[in-house]
């Protein structure tokens, strides 16, 4: 299974949901692969302290005849196998989201689960990829959009992510992070989410300081702080992505 995690807007927090989720699989014996799919500017890499190696998804994609394996690299602290990208100008330059896609389906037969993070926005760098997605998970901050303007703001973003999933006919979930609203404003956005569009929640993430800690740390604030409001609640949000993947019989 290939996941596609979005947002529509920088900083929402959709590379920390990516390497939290990746993280509570590989905590659950998962086999998983969590890779750097914002070609332009990514930062995975970062979430796992594995931003200065020598082999990235660049390397790979530039080279057709190099082994993807060179550059996956397993976390010690989390289990994950990891496909970090590069931030080097000249690795950026002349990338192709198409051979994005033949390293991910190649890559499938090898992890049966796969979180790939997606650019900000319309994702033109994973684009191609779609194909060979089944999933995706759209990552929403609330916290600055005032709650008057919230139905702006979904049809602005998860309606447009949703309808870009279900034209390549992936199962589409919502994450909402960085909460700080009442819990009374949060069932009511849920309710949208799920009633008025027809998408489920698969998480609702608290705002929380030990996540940037865990970000500093390189290491997932699943593992960093597992007792942290953040912690637990992506713990929550990982079994309830866990019942939607796999049902009550997970393969692993």
């Amino acid at each position: 299974m290939a996941v596609v995690v979005v947002t529509g807007r920088g900083g929402a927090g959709k590379t920390t949901t990516t390497a939290n989720l990746s993280t509570y699989f590989a905590q659950s014996d998962y086999r998983v692969l969590a890779i750097d799919g914002d070609l332009y500017l990514p930062n995975l890499g970062l979430h796992f302290a594995l931003d200065n190696v020598k082999y990235t998804l660049h390397s790979v994609v530039k080279d057709p005849n190099m082994d993807p394996e060179w550059a996956i690299y397993k976390h010690k602290e989390t289990g994950v196998y990891v496909m970090p990208g590069s931030s080097r100008l000249e690795d950026v330059l002349g990338i192709s989201g198409q051979r994005l896609k033949e390293i991910i389906e190649n890559l499938k037969y090898k992890y049966p689960l796969i979180f790939v993070d997606s650019p900000t926005g319309v994702p033109f760098d994973t684009l191609p990829a779609f194909e060979v997605f089944d999933y995706q998970i759209i990552v929403v901050e609330i916290e600055r959009s005032p709650i008057y303007s919230f139905e702006t703001m979904v049809e602005n973003e998860v309606l447009k992510l949703k309808a870009l999933g279900d034209r390549f006919g992936l199962e589409v979930g919502v994450v909402i992070n960085k909460v700080r609203e009442a819990a009374d404003v949060i069932d009511k956005i849920v309710e949208v989410i799920e009633t008025d569009i027809g998408v489920p929640v698969l998480g609702v993430i608290p705002f929380d300081d030990a996540v940037p800690e865990s970000v500093n740390a390189g290491i997932p604030v699943l593992v960093y702080k597992p007792h942290s409001d953040a912690a637990i609640a992506f713990k929550e949000a990982g079994q309830l992505t866990e019942e939607w993947i796999f049902g009550s019989s997970p393969q692993r």
